[in-house]
């Protein structure tokens, strides 16, 4: 890995509703050089954690985000509203049961291509490469079935899909707008998916610490920070269950005719490796695919020891030229 220093910044753009904003995180190597469409990416969370969160925590001295400006990108995360650095919606400050679920995925396709059409406008570009894990991955794929002319490439770490059985993220239990989070909970969630015999070696030594450290500074309620706890709003689970779970896909995989490639945990209990299969046997439009299952990993592999199997995997897929 390059010792070159890595120019970082977090900026806000509007979003397409008056008085929300979104955060957008920039890491590159060099912010006055002119990158081209091959070597811009911009990528968007799952439906608990922030782009911050995921990808920008550091893990053994790099963050996931700090990989791939190394490896030459110009890289973007965007949180849609109601995440990180972004807007919350007022009804996150009242009682959950007043409210109906928060961050519903139309509106967050909404805000991801609010960021998409801002870096081509202002980065004067024509494509993006995209990038979307879990229920980013339906914002990513949907945005590109609507815009394929504006995809260089699409990357998708165990993008949601079609389940015949519960979803680990849904309790079951009524909705209200909003849910609180527990990081300690959800790390024994995050480690149950490996064999026990494996969950000690999975992460390395402060990785947790410094995920809580990057992800609590956004929570404006400090008692909740003291909890080491945090809101996430509930529009994605009701979307499991108005989707995901009553076998009505939110887009069709087929619609998507840019090379895609697909990256999954083998030991991902949150999208199981059969759901990921039917995705990728149903992206029958894409003109290059690529799955690659990376050993020893689950749902957050991003943060796990053989994360630069899936970083190495993904900046090689989108350097590719386009045929």
């Amino acid at each position: 890995m390059s010792e070159q220093q890595i120019f970082s910044e977090s900026f806000l753009i509007p979003s397409d509703t008056h008085g929300i904003e979104l955060n957008v995180i920039r890491k590159c190597l060099d912010k006055n050089q002119t990158y081209d469409e091959s070597k811009t990416l911009l990528m968007v969370h799952g439906a608990t954690y922030s782009s911050g969160s995921l990808y920008d925590t550091p893990v053994a001295g790099a963050s996931f985000m700090d990989h791939l400006a190394y490896a030459g990108f110009d890289v973007y995360a965007v949180d849609v509203r109601g995440y990180g650095g972004s807007t919350r919606p007022q009804a996150m400050t009242q009682p959950t049961r007043s409210g109906l679920p928060l961050g519903r995925t139309e509106t967050a396709v909404r805000d991801f291509t609010c960021a998409a059409n801002f870096l081509l406008n202002t980065r004067q570009l024509k494509q993006l490469n995209i990038f979307g894990m879990s229920w980013g991955g339906t914002i990513a794929a949907t945005y590109t079935t609507k815009n394929n002319e504006k995809v260089r490439r699409l990357g998708l770490l165990a993008p949601q899909w079609l389940s015949h059985k519960p979803v680990p993220i849904d309790s079951g239990d009524a909705l209200g707008a909003w849910r609180i989070v527990n990081m300690h909970a959800a790390k024994q969630h995050w480690l149950s998916g490996a064999p026990a015999d494996k969950r000690d070696s999975l992460i390395h030594a402060g990785t947790f610490d410094a995920w809580v450290e990057r992800t609590l500074p956004d929570e404006p309620d400090a008692e909740l920070r003291a909890h080491a706890s945090f809101k996430s709003g509930n529009g994605p689970i009701q979307d499991i269950r108005e989707y995901w779970t009553a076998n009505k896909p939110y887009y069709d995989p087929k619609d998507i005719d840019v090379p895609v490639i697909l990256i999954h945990g083998e030991w991902d209990i949150d999208v199981p490796i059969d759901l990921a299969q039917d995705w990728f046997l149903r992206a029958t439009g894409s003109p290059e695919k690529r799955w690659v299952e990376i050993g020893e990993a689950t749902h957050m592999l991003i943060l796990e020891k053989n994360r630069l199997s899936a970083i190495h995997a993904l900046t090689d897929f989108i350097s590719a030229p386009r045929l």
